[in-house]
């Protein structure tokens, strides 16, 4: 009798432990599926705010309860082509051509991230494409952990397999972080240049563009000595760079 309550204790756990696994896959692949009806609901619909934006205005209202964020969505043609040029010269070269991720650049930033933190340095590289910055911006957060990385990977392909190259920049444009609370082209336009996104000139897309990496550093401390020899770069790459 003992033998057998034995083996009816270790059959009863088992399908505990089943049942357990069986429903958090469930709920992954539910969440997998909100994930990917979102993605087609925003490649026709635009983003009031984004995972980031949300974060970010959290962290103000905690010193400023009043606080908001710089934020106009603009459709892609109120953006001026040079920016659209830079952003890709600066940020994803292939963008035109990849399928939403690249491994290689992946595991270039893989090599150099771990190169720095054996010198104890704390800079590291993201290696993401246009299309993962969207998904983790829209969707995730700025955590650096294996799992959100995961994710942004999935979302990726979602967004590529769903949208076209222009509403991917397009989003992108109007959701990139350009300052202490400045989202988007439209807001970072009238906020360093006081004109429009459909305005800004090839040196000014230029400036923004090179930014991007740390725009709240850029914001506070204005034209840097790299800025500004990121920006002669750029300015000469972008003449080269087809868009959407």
């Amino acid at each position: 009798m003992a033998a057998r309550r034995g083996s009816t204790g270790r059959i009863s756990w088992f399908r505990l432990i089943s049942a357990g696994v069986m429903l958090l896959l469930c709920l992954a692949i539910l969440y997998q599926l909100w994930l990917f009806c979102m993605v087609v609901w925003y490649s026709h619909r635009n983003p009031g705010s984004s995972s980031v934006m949300r974060e970010e205005i959290a962290r103000l209202r905690e010193t400023d309860p009043k606080a908001q964020l710089r934020f106009e969505w603009v459709d892609y043609d109120q953006i001026n082509n040079t920016l659209k040029r830079a952003v890709i010269a600066s940020e994803d070269s292939n963008f035109i051509d990849h399928d939403g991720v690249e491994w290689d650049a992946i595991r270039k930033a893989w090599e150099y991230n771990q190169e720095q933190a054996e010198l104890g340095r704390s800079r590291m590289r993201g290696g993401s494409t246009i299309t993962q910055q969207v998904a983790k911006n829209l969707f995730l957060s700025g955590s650096r952990t294996y799992l959100r990385k995961g994710e942004e990977l999935i979302l990726a392909y979602m967004i590529e397999w769903v949208m076209p190259k222009r509403r991917i920049l397009e989003i992108y444009l109007n959701i990139a972080e350009w300052g202490t609370g400045v989202f988007g082209a439209q807001a970072a336009a009238q906020h360093y240049y006081g004109t429009s996104a459909a305005r800004l000139s090839a040196a000014q897309s230029a400036r923004l563009a090179a930014m991007l990496p740390n725009p709240r550093y850029y914001d506070k401390r204005g034209i840097t000595s790299y800025l500004s020899r990121r920006m002669g770069i750029l300015q000469r790459r972008m003449q080269q760079v087809d868009i959407p």
